[in-house]
C-alpha cells in the first residue's frame, strides 16, 4: 500500500497536528481497503472556508470541513498513486466545536479529516440510511485512532 498525504496549513497549529492528520488519513484509507492513494489536507480559517463554500457550493457561510474529490480523471502523482482529492478544514470552527463538545482540538480535526476523506471515497450523509453507514465507518476509524465518544457536530 502506498499513501501520500500532504498537509498544508495556512493557520498556526502545533507541529504534531501534521503527523496526527497524516496518521488519521492513512488509517481511514486502510480501514476502507484503499490500495493506494494521494490526497491533500488544507488547514485554514473561516474566511477562506466561506469563500470555498461560496465558490463551490453556492453557500455564503463558513463550514467546518469541505471535500473536493478529484473526479474520474484521477490525476497521478510522480509515484503513480491515484489522487483522491482535497479536504479543507477550518481550524477556528474546529476549535469552537471541540470546546462545545468537550474534547481536544486535535481530536476534532482528526474527526473532520476522517469525515472529509470518507466524502472523497463517495460516502454521504444526506439520507438517513447513508448517514448511518457513514457515521458507523467514522466511529470505527476513530476507535482505531484511539478516540472514543467523538461525534461530528453538524453545522
Amino acid at each position: 500500500m502506498t499513501y501520500s498525504v500532504e498537509v498544508q496549513s495556512e493557520v498556526d497549529v502545533p507541529d504534531q497536528f501534521i503527523d496526527i492528520l497524516e496518521k488519521a488519513a492513512i488509517i481511514t484509507l486502510q480501514k476502507e481497503s484503499v490500495p493506494s492513494a494521494a490526497l491533500t489536507i488544507l488547514l485554514t480559517d473561516d474566511r477562506r472556508m466561506k469563500k470555498l463554500n461560496h465558490d463551490f457550493r453556492d453557500m455564503n457561510s463558513s463550514t467546518d470541513v469541505l471535500s473536493f474529490p478529484a473526479g474520474n480523471t484521477q490525476l497521478d502523482l510522480l509515484e503513480g498513486v491515484p489522487y483522491l482529492g482535497d479536504v479543507a478544514i477550518s481550524v477556528p470552527t474546529a476549535s469552537k466545536q471541540s470546546q462545545k463538545s468537550g474534547h481536544t482540538l486535535a481530536a476534532e480535526i482528526q474527526l473532520l479529516t476522517v469525515h472529509g476523506i470518507l466524502h472523497l471515497l463517495g460516502f454521504d450523509h444526506h439520507l438517513t440510511e447513508d448517514k448511518a453507514v457513514m457515521w458507523s465507518k467514522q466511529k470505527e476509524i476513530l476507535l482505531a485512532l484511539g478516540l472514543r465518544n467523538i461525534l461530528l457536530t453538524e453545522t
